[in-house]
């Protein structure tokens, strides 16, 4: 029996093949080494985060949720949903809010549900990944299975906009939360001072006003060269494909030259953990961190 165990959500960018498939393989890697069981949720659909707020309705963006908790509830009862992208997480969190304070919403997204055949009993609870490291492992419990450390690498924690508000990690500042920083030194990694931690990526404005958008990478990106960091690791899948991808871009435009490697904290962990560059989705980066490559070839 594992010592925990979650129903899983996983979101559309996490799939195979997709924009953040290398977090999954880390999360998953990293998930073996911590003894955490996590399930995927049959059948489960996107959660909207995309397009849910694009002029379709309150009531079809909630129910898309809501059909995912139902499936939970009907295939894992008893277990917490666990997502590792931020923008699920936060939509997902929200549905259940909204659903718990509002009789007359729950009752009209079970009327939408019931035409599937499906009933939400309002049971289940929402978490990060995050959350669950924190909360339920701890810091401690984090470093046990590490055999590698991080010793002599500089690191940015950049926590972006949608795990940071308005619900964020329980016991963090929401100017200026910490988790990251403390996983980086329960690694043995150094956090970096960081004053774009909180900073949006701009993700929303990608496409409309990529001028917009690209500031703000530029600035996240050149503050974490600024204050000595190497790297920068974040937990949520938006921030980490906009803030590498359009590097190359920016330098194209702007005659700039940066190349920060951009990692989700479950590759630190998995590396410290003992794992080779593919267990840690090293291999799958735009940006190769090429000294933690060299400590995963170890």
């Amino acid at each position: 029996m594992a010592k925990k165990e979650y129903a899983f959500y996983p979101g559309c960018s996490s799939q195979l093949k997709a924009s953040a498939s290398n977090y999954l393989v880390s999360v998953n890697a990293m998930c073996r080494k911590l003894d955490i069981k996590m399930t995927e949720i049959p059948d489960w659909n996107c959660c909207g985060a995309s397009i849910g707020y694009g002029e379709g309705g309150e009531l079809p963006r909630h129910a898309l949720n809501a059909r995912n908790f139902a499936l939970s509830e009907q295939h894992l009862p008893g277990r917490d949903i666990v997502a590792t992208c931020a923008a699920c997480w936060l939509g997902a969190r929200e549905t259940k809010e909204r659903l718990d304070a509002s009789s007359e919403l729950m009752k009209e997204t079970n009327e939408a549900l019931a035409a599937a055949g499906l009933h939400y009993k309002g049971e289940v609870e929402i978490r990060h990944m995050v959350e669950v490291l924190i909360e339920d492992i701890g810091y401690d419990g984090l470093k046990a299975p590490a055999v590698k450390s991080l010793e002599g690498l500089k690191f940015a924690g950049y926590v972006g906009c949608q795990t940071n508000r308005p619900f964020g990690i329980a016991g963090e500042s929401f100017e200026n939360p910490m988790y990251l920083d403390k996983l980086v030194e329960t690694l043995g990694g150094e956090a970096v001072p960081y004053d774009q931690k909180v900073t949006c990526c701009g993700g929303a404005l990608a496409f409309s006003e990529p001028e917009k958008s690209q500031k703000q990478i530029r600035d996240i990106v050149e503050s974490a060269y600024d204050h000595g960091a190497e790297m920068i690791v974040t937990p949520c899948p938006l921030c980490q494909a906009n803030v590498e991808v359009y590097q190359s871009e920016i330098n194209k435009k702007q005659g700039t030259k940066l190349n920060m490697p951009v990692l989700y904290y479950s590759q630190l962990m998995t590396v410290a953990y003992g794992g080779n560059m593919k267990d840690s989705g090293l291999d799958g980066q735009v940006i190769r961190a090429a000294k933690l490559e060299k400590l995963a070839g170890k």
